[in-house]
C-alpha cells in the first residue's frame, strides 16, 4: 500500500527545491513517451504512415476528455495520492511497452498501454498542478513557475533526444531494432519507478491537501455542469474556440510527419537520417530552438502586451514551416543543414505558441479560471488529434514535398482565425 504521507515533519518541511524540478520532470517523461518517441518507435519497427498519425493521434484523447474528470480527482483521496500512484502506473505502463515490442502483435499491444499510460499521465497532470497550488505559496508559485517549465522541457529533451539517441546506438550495435526499443523502454521504466519512490517520500503533505469531506459526487457533478456551461457564456464563444481549434492546424499535421520525413530513405522523399541523428536533429537541437523560442516569446509578450505580439506571433508559428518544403526538395546529406532548418521551424513554433498560451490565460480570465484553463487545454488538445489523424494519409496520397506545400497553404487558417481575435491592449503588458 502507498503511503500518503511522508515519513517525518522533516520531510515535509524540506524546500521546494527537492521536489518542484522532479516532479516536472516526471510529468514531461510520459507525454513525450507517448505523443513523440512512439512515432519514430513505429515508424522504425515498419508501421506505415497513415496507421502511425491515425493511431498515435487518438492517443491526444485522454488529454482532450481530462476534465471531465479533473473534479474527482478533488474528490476522492488527496493529490499526493493520486501523484505517487499515477507514477507507479506510469512506470508499470512503460515496462508494459517494452514487453509488447518483441511480440508478433506488437503494434496492437503496445496501443493499448500507450492508451493506459496517457489515461495515467493526464490524471497525473491534473494531481501534479494541483499538488503544485496547494503545497506552494502564491510567492512561492511565481517564483517557480519559471523553474517547472525548465524540467519540463529537460524532460522532452531527455526523452526526445537522448533517450531516442540512445535507441539510435543499441540498434547499431544490436541490429536487432525491436529489442533496442525494448530495451531503451526498460531503462525509463526503471528510471520512473526511481521518480516514484524518491516522490514517495520526499512529497511534503500540505495541511490543504484532503479528500472533500462536504462534497458529494451529486454535487461535485452540478458545480461542473454549472462551470461548463458559464465557459460558453463568454463573450466571443465562438471566435474563442475556432482560435483554440485552428491556431496550430498546420503545425498539428506537421508535427506528425516530421519525424517519418526524417527516418524515410531519398527514394521515397526522406532524408534517411539514422535513429541516433533524430535524437540529435529533432529531440535535442530541435527542443533548443523550440524553448529558446518561448523564452523570448514571454520576454516580448510580457514588454508589448498580447495585443502587439499576435501578429508576430502567428506569422512566426506559420512561415518557417517553409523550411520542410526545402529540405523535402534539395534533400540535402548535410547534417548542419538539416539542423539549422529544424531549428528555425522550432524556434519559430515557440515563439508563435506563446501568443496560444497567453491567449487561453486571457480567455479564462475570471471566475472558475482554473476549470475554464482545463477546458481551454481540452480544446487545445483536440486542434492537436484531429488534423494528426488524417495527415499520414495525405501525406501518403501526395508524397513528402506536396504535402509540406499542403501545410504551409494551411498556414492561411492560423491567420484568418487570429484576424478575428479582439483582445484588451494592456493584456500581458508588465504593470508599472
Amino acid at each position: 500500500m502507498i503511503p500518503h504521507k511522508p515519513l517525518s515533519d522533516k520531510t515535509s518541511a524540506r524546500s521546494p527545491w527537492f521536489w518542484v524540478p522532479s516532479l516536472y520532470f516526471a510529468q514531461g517523461i510520459p507525454y513525450v513517451a507517448v505523443m513523440i518517441v512512439s512515432v519514430l518507435m513505429y515508424k522504425r519497427l515498419g508501421i506505415s504512415n497513415t496507421d502511425i498519425a491515425l493511431y498515435t493521434s487518438w492517443l491526444n484523447l485522454p488529454w482532450v476528455i481530462k476534465p471531465f474528470w479533473s473534479p474527482f480527482v478533488d474528490l476522492l483521496k488527496t493529490k499526493r495520492w493520486w501523484v505517487v500512484t499515477m507514477q507507479l502506473l506510469i512506470g508499470a505502463g512503460l515496462a508494459g511497452v517494452a514487453f509488447t515490442i518483441p511480440t508478433a502483435f506488437f503494434f496492437q499491444a503496445s496501443l493499448a498501454v500507450f492508451w493506459l499510460l496517457a489515461f495515467s499521465s493526464a490524471t497525473h497532470d491534473i494531481a501534479a498542478d494541483g499538488f503544485y497550488m496547494l503545497a506552494l505559496d502564491s510567492h512561492e508559485q511565481a517564483f517557480f513557475v519559471g523553474i517547472r517549465s525548465t524540467f519540463y522541457r529537460i524532460a522532452i529533451i531527455a526523452g526526445q533526444g537522448v533517450l531516442v539517441m540512445f535507441a539510435g546506438f543499441l540498434e547499431n550495435r544490436t541490429g536487432k531494432i525491436p529489442l533496442a526499443w525494448s530495451v531503451t523502454f526498460f531503462i525509463l521504466a526503471g528510471l520512473f519507478l526511481a521518480l516514484f519512490l524518491y516522490h514517495r517520500y520526499i512529497l511534503p503533505a500540505p495541511k490543504g491537501d484532503k479528500p472533500s469531506a462536504t462534497v458529494t459526487p451529486g454535487t461535485i457533478l452540478k458545480e461542473f455542469f454549472a462551470t461548463f456551461a458559464s465557459f460558453f457564456k463568454k463573450k466571443q464563444t465562438l471566435v474563442a474556440i475556432l482560435f483554440m481549434l485552428l491556431y496550430r492546424f498546420p503545425e498539428a499535421q506537421l508535427s506528425k510527419l516530421v519525424t517519418p520525413f526524417l527516418v524515410d530513405p531519398r527514394e521515397v522523399g526522406g532524408l534517411g537520417l539514422s535513429t541516433a541523428e533524430i535524437g540529435l536533429v529533432y529531440g535535442t537541437i530541435g527542443t533548443i530552438g523550440l524553448t529558446l523560442g518561448g523564452i523570448l516569446g514571454g520576454i516580448a509578450a510580457s514588454a508589448g502586451g498580447l495585443k502587439k505580439w499576435i501578429w508576430p506571433m502567428a506569422l512566426a508559428i506559420s512561415l518557417p514551416d517553409a523550411v520542410f518544403i526545402y529540405l523535402s526538395t534539395a534533400l540535402p546529406d548535410n547534417l548542419w543543414i538539416v539542423n539549422i532548418c529544424v531549428f528555425i521551424e522550432q524556434f519559430g513554433y515557440g515563439f508563435g505558441f506563446t501568443a496560444y498560451m497567453l491567449y487561453l490565460i486571457y480567455y479564462s480570465d475570471g471566475e472558475h479560471k482554473t476549470a475554464h484553463y482545463a477546458i481551454c487545454t481540452a480544446f487545445m488538445a483536440l486542434g492537436l488529434m484531429l488534423p494528426g489523424m488524417a495527415a499520414g494519409w495525405l501525406q501518403e496520397q501526395m508524397g513528402y514535398e506536396n504535402f509540406f506545400w499542403w501545410v504551409m497553404g494551411c498556414c492561411l487558417v492560423t491567420l484568418l482565425v487570429t484576424a478575428c481575435l479582439k483582445i484588451d491592449p494592456e493584456f500581458g503588458k508588465k504593470k508599472k
